[in-house]
């Protein structure tokens, strides 16, 4: 951690280096619960009464909600699940998806969360890899499950929308379990070392990789957000994107039980629902992708829904937010704090944040490490390198999870000392702020010359008209690599671009080739950007020039 942190300065607290899983030395906020059901605990009997989750037409209370969690919990055990097993969740949104996970939480379970769009082959995949015991998933889901056979380990089915059969033989509704109970689930000495959840990763560079979320990572990270985001126990927020993705379990889902704040669920995403919805619920915080605030400043009647008196906090990442997109939530919400976010599964969600008097200085910056959060760029040795100097990222403190399950290999070579090995290339500047420059992997080499995708692409954010960006390698027999544009810009030409352009990049990183698109770029469920059909469609590009007579 720099000498100075700028987290450390504006919201200050109390924290101190402790040893944690073995080899490893942390920074860490001393004054915490024991584990996350702990946590749960203490926001229920702190505000036994505040709302906590509002679903539809559901509201149920913190004392509720507790209640809930207790039967759950207490029918777990009941079933024989035990400390240490995993138990999947495949569903959308819901009250009971929030049951569950603090349900798994108090049985001493392992929750595995998986997205809805997974398809039966990941879906198999993640269920064996981490040998499953029960799986909870919701009628809409069913139809996607792998049979009995091909998932061996899991005994117990829990479906939530009421009793189906599955593979030839009945499964158990989830409703029952919730119902209320005279008997309390026992309190568990559950060491905050353990394993929470285990999340898995993209699978970009293959298989996906079980990270392993641990009970003191997850709170810290919640801790964080606790504090530089000012949530208490009068923040609402709204969880819209998905509740199994690592920013709507750990950053939305969790950080909202610490503070006692109210968490409004919506099952899926859709523009005008979204703003009803947070009209309707007077919605204070929000964490999206950019391109959700791109879309919702372009409904005509935006001001419409009064918003401002009540929005007060908006994160984002993944990608640059548009410089028209900040310039316009400044004009109509100019009481709203913009906060870009960095982080991944790895770290527990967002470990590096800007400050909101910071976003329209600084527009390519994700922001500082923060209070128990260190950043440093290396070289290929593995050597700290000094401000301003590209390298690879690298992350370490309490958030930082175990490990990858079951790959020792894996975490040998992605977890040093406590660090997690990003992959991912950027710089840091003197006052610790750090920009992403590219994924390693991605970084495209033309002619010799090293071209970060995101260098170019928070240029073309900037460009009048621009939705989105996204830059790919194209192949090319004489310079190894080209520099292909894919953009999201109703109205927009091809000149004004490379126009824009010509004065903001050195002439090699200039888009050598430009598709323009009246329908927004490929994204999956979370609303990240998906890279890899762009790749194919520019290397089929490439294969149709080459194809081409002379």
């Amino acid at each position: 951690m720099p000498a100075t942190n700028v987290w450390q300065q504006l919201y200050p607290a109390q924290t101190r280096l402790e040893a944690h899983f073995g080899d490893r030395v942390v920074r860490c906020f001393p004054d915490r619960p024991a584990n996350l059901d702990a946590m749960l605990r203490q926001s229920a009997a702190r505000f036994p009464k505040h709302e906590a989750l509002v679903f539809e037409q559901q509201r149920i209370n913190y004392r509720e909600l507790d209640a809930r969690v207790d039967a759950v919990a207490l029918r777990f055990q009941h079933a024989g699940l035990n400390v240490g097993e995993r138990i999947a969740v495949y569903m959308s949104n819901s009250i009971e998806l929030i049951v569950v996970y603090f349900a798994a939480l108090r049985s001493g379970l392992i929750a595995v969360p998986i997205g809805i769009r997974q398809q039966t082959p990941e879906l198999e995949y993640a269920l064996n890899n981490c040998s499953a015991s029960a799986l909870i998933f919701d009628t809409d889901s069913a139809a996607r499950l792998p049979t009995r056979a091909q998932i061996p380990s899991v005994r117990n089915f829990y479906c939530v929308g009421g009793a189906i059969t599955h593979d030839g033989a009945p499964t158990e509704p989830f409703e029952p379990l919730m119902e209320k109970t005279d008997a309390m689930a026992p309190v568990l000495e559950i060491d905050e070392e353990t394993t929470a959840f285990i999340m898995y990763t993209s699978g970009t560079t293959g298989r996906p990789k079980g990270a392993e979320l641990s009970h003191l990572g997850v709170w810290h990270a919640t801790r964080h957000d606790e504090l530089c985001l000012e949530f208490n126990s009068a923040t609402r927020a709204v969880l819209a994107i998905p509740g199994t993705h690592v920013s709507g379990l750990v950053a939305i889902i969790m950080s909202i039980a610490q503070a006692g704040g109210c968490l409004v669920v919506m099952r899926s995403f859709d523009t005008r629902g979204l703003l009803n919805l947070m009209r309707a619920e007077k919605i204070t915080a929000t964490l999206f992708v950019p391109t959700i605030y791109t879309r919702i400043l372009l409904e005509p009647d935006f001001d419409e829904f009064g918003l401002g008196s009540h929005w007060r906090s908006a994160r984002y990442g993944g990608a640059p937010m548009p410089e028209a997109t900040i310039a316009g939530l400044h004009k109509h919400l100019p009481a709203l704090r913009l906060h870009q976010g960095y982080g991944a599964t790895e770290s527990s969600a967002v470990s590096v944040l800007l400050p909101a008097d910071q976003t329209a200085l600084r527009p390519t910056s994700v922001g500082t490490a923060e209070q128990c959060v260190d950043v440093m760029i290396t070289d290929e040795a593995g050597r700290e390198l000094a401000a301003g100097e590209i390298g690879e990222i690298w992350i370490g403190g309490p958030s930082v999870v175990r490990g990858y399950w079951n790959l020792p290999e894996e975490n040998a070579r992605s977890f040093i000392g406590g660090y997690w090995r990003s992959g991912d290339v950027g710089v840091i500047d003197e006052l610790g702020y750090l920009q992403i420059l590219d994924r390693r992997k991605d970084v495209i080499i033309r002619g010799g010359f090293k071209v970060y995708s995101v260098e170019v692409e928070n240029v073309l954010a900037f460009v009048d008209g621009v939705v989105e960006a996204a830059v790919v390698p194209s192949p090319c027999p004489l310079l190894g690599e080209r520099v292909h544009a894919f953009l999201y810009a109703p109205g927009v030409t091809e000149n004004a671009v490379r126009e824009f352009c010509s004065t903001r990049l050195a002439d090699y990183k200039i888009p050598d080739f430009i598709t323009l698109s009246q329908e927004p770029l490929p994204r999956n469920l979370n609303g990240k950007l998906m890279k890899a059909p762009l790749k194919e469609l520019a290397s089929a590009a490439a294969q149709e020039r080459a194809a081409k007579p002379r």
